[in-house]
């Protein structure tokens, strides 16, 4: 078998006897340096880096592991470009390592919840609206999340601070054909798309997932939020796939009634509309946020103001405006408008169809991305750079 090449030595990497960390306090593409980590975890690492006064994340991920999420959300995000989506600054490889520039986010909710243990009402209303609009938006754009959790939510920077954002693109996937509309078949999979918490009735028996699955967590999330738990955590299991059976026998014998008793009844509603969805129903995304606004306004006698439980002075002062201006979906404008505008941007030229997933296009089909922006750096490789977004019909043939 061949040997694999050696990495070209470069000011990017290395070791120093001050640092161990060979990823930090680096300059990438000749423009970002590392300044400080983040966080860690299974996908890669995360560091906030600088660049000509901006601020920025930076996420890489080992290409030695061939995992290639990082392109997936990547090219994904750059087609989306949404108002609660965060912007892509580059993307592109150097040495060992896929790497995405992005726009810089402020905490996640699950770091948020863990300083509060619960969230009031008012605050869970709020980012169910939001959750909402954002997972209406890219449902509109035939894609599917598949990885709803706390920790893929964050909140937005300085003026942007009321805005909720999702992230974490890399286990999504299109869920219909972009020209007929039609979803793809209903089949089973070999293994779970998601975090087990979270994920819906449907995912957990390992069947293909739709919009209603990204609802259906959603509902378990709330749920956290304002219990502070969910009765299928801490269950004492040995093994993954025992411990997934478990978690799917607790859920389905945890009725919407059990699990959300004691709060607004909204929440049990929406709760129990996401479960009995069909495959392919279009959920009835205007009438829950509707609910969840009433619920605030009507009920509560509170302001739809985005005020949350850990807003602060401060985060007033920063903010311009609430509204539409600084990403959040004003309440003049109704989601028939928004619906209406995002159906006349449908993707062109589809080239594959079917139950692909993201990861095996991919490798059907590595090359496409090329088309995008490419530029060599020394032992570095830019793919997306600046904001030259990845236009639709590039999407379509890459991936679809």
């Amino acid at each position: 078998m061949e040997d694999r090449p050696s990495t070209p030595k470069s000011d990017c990497f290395g070791h120093n006897k001050k640092n161990q960390d060979p990823l930090l306090h680096k300059k990438f593409f000749k423009k970002f340096r590392t300044i400080k980590k983040l966080g860690e975890g299974s996908f890669g690492k995360v560091y906030k880096a600088e660049y000509n006064g901006e601020y920025y994340a930076m996420k890489f991920e080992d290409r030695t592991k061939e995992q290639n999420l990082l392109e997936t959300e990547a090219t994904i995000m750059s087609y989306l470009k949404g108002p609660n989506i965060p912007s892509i600054k580059s993307y592109g490889y150097s040495g060992d390592y896929n790497i995405l520039v992005m726009q810089l986010m402020d905490k996640s909710l699950e770091e948020i919840f863990n300083k509060r243990l619960k969230f009031s009402v008012k605050t869970t209303a709020l980012l169910a609206y939001q959750m909402i609009t954002v997972l209406h938006y890219i449902h509109d754009k035939h894609i599917i999340h598949r990885d709803i959790k706390p920790d893929n939510f964050v909140m937005g920077l300085k003026k942007q601070n009321a805005n909720l954002y999702l992230l974490d693109f890399g286990l999504a996937k299109k869920y219909r054909s972009s020209k007929t509309l039609e979803q793809y078949p209903y089949i089973k999979k070999k293994k779970l798309t998601g975090t087990a918490r979270y994920a819906s009735i449907h995912a957990l028996e390992e069947m293909e997932q739709s919009r209603r699955d990204d609802l259906e967590s959603v509902g378990y999330v709330l749920m956290y939020f304002l219990r502070g738990n969910l009765p299928w955590q801490g269950l004492k299991i040995k093994s993954k796939e025992d411990r997934y059976k478990k978690i799917l026998d607790k859920k389905k014998e945890t009725t919407s009634e059990e699990l959300c008793k004691g709060f607004p009844d909204e929440f049990r509603e929406f709760l129990e509309y996401s479960r009995n969805l069909e495959y392919t129903e279009e959920p009835k995304y205007d009438k829950y946020k509707d609910q969840f606004y009433n619920l605030v306004c009507n009920k509560m006698g509170e302001s739809f103001d985005y005020v949350y439980d850990w807003t602060t002075e401060s985060d007033l002062k920063k903010r311009k405006s609430i509204g539409g201006t600084n990403g959040i979906e004003s309440k003049t404008t109704t989601t028939k408008d928004v619906e209406n505008k995002s159906k006349k941007k449908t993707i062109e030229g589809e080239k594959i169809e079917g139950n692909n997933s993201i990861n095996n296009a991919n490798k059907a089909s590595n090359n496409n991305l090329n088309k995008i922006s490419i530029k060599e750096e020394e032992n570095e490789v830019v793919k997306v750079e600046g904001n030259n977004n990845v236009d639709e019909k590039i999407y379509s043939n890459y991936y679809y």
